[in-house]
């Protein structure tokens, strides 16, 4: 999987990378061209067609609650970049490459890749969370890209996040003794009004911090709100005994190099929680946080 590409010249400004660091985030708007737009929305309706018929989800498709073998609804492509050259060189470009590399370093290790499909009038919400709570690692140059696939405001259930909380604490996410992947937001001192909508045109990139507080409502339009996420860290970001990222050997692992070389673990004094015991129910976070009780968006109504 590693790629060669890049040439070392920078991607994003000093001001954006300053940016970065001190909110957690970044939006860039219209990175795509029209025709790498249709690209990936043909590649979509490619996917979707085969969730006609289906009774359950499959390795590719996570399906909503509310689908119906007659009437489909898919919640999520699982892990696209394994099964679909159109996203897996989508991954390998500069358009997702060029500015993990300036913020989090030249070598580059896939954590995991998701299309979220928040199809219009009842796309899923995504309770409040933070992906390290999920994978801890030895160092937090940890990052998630996001590819927004369609025109998103603030009635598409866009992703939502508050400005500086990847440097604060790493949030209890359990229920009931067990990992749920959420956070209570008033318990842990947050206010809704305070979180700051990811939106933009289509075509836009987003980035956020390992770390960060985020979540998303569903969406209640009457258009989809789609973002294809790559996940990864600094090569020298290794994975905490009991985080959910998985791998059978040293070679699989380094097998998941984007761009540049294997490192050893650089160690970091980052808060660390680990998301153990393993929750009871579910292997996708849709299904995981439905162990909260403390929810902060509506749920699908059918």
């Amino acid at each position: 999987m590693n790629s060669d590409r890049g040439d070392g010249m920078e991607f994003l400004t000093h001001t954006q990378k300053k940016t970065y660091d001190r909110d957690g985030y970044l939006l860039l708007e219209r990175r795509l061209s029209a025709e790498q737009l249709a690209t990936l929305h043909d590649e979509i309706d490619r996917y979707t067609a085969k969730a006609r018929g289906l009774t359950e989800g499959t390795d590719e498709l996570d399906l909503e609650d509310s689908h119906q073998p007659e009437a489909p609804r898919v919640r999520r492509i699982k892990l696209p970049h394994t099964h679909s050259a159109v996203f897996r060189d989508m991954m390998l470009s500069d358009t997702i490459l060029a500015p993990a590399r300036d913020l989090i370093g030249p070598d580059l290790r896939l954590h995991t890749t998701k299309l979220n499909m928040k199809e219009a009038g009842y796309g899923a919400a995504v309770e409040w969370h933070q992906d390290f709570a999920f994978y801890p690692h030895t160092n937090d140059a940890v990052l998630a890209i996001g590819v927004i696939l369609d025109d998103m405001g603030p009635e598409n259930g866009p992703l939502m996040v508050f400005p500086g909380s990847h440097r604060g604490a790493i949030h209890d996410h359990h229920a009931d003794g067990y990992f749920v992947g959420a956070m209570d937001l008033a318990r842990d001192g947050y206010d809704m009004k305070d979180a700051v909508p990811l939106m933009g045109p289509a075509g836009s990139i987003s980035i956020h911090h390992g770390r960060i507080v985020h979540g998303s409502a569903l969406n209640t339009s009457s258009k989809s709100r789609r973002i294809l996420f790559y996940e990864m860290m600094a090569a020298d970001a290794w994975p905490i005994m009991g985080s959910m990222t998985k791998f059978t050997d040293l070679a699989d692992y380094d097998s998941r190099l984007l761009c540049g070389q294997p490192r050893q673990p650089r160690l970091a004094d980052v808060p660390v929680r680990v998301p153990l015991p393993a929750p009871p129910i579910g292997k996708t976070i849709y299904e995981i946080q439905k162990g909260l009780h403390a929810r902060s968006f509506e749920t699908a109504k059918g």
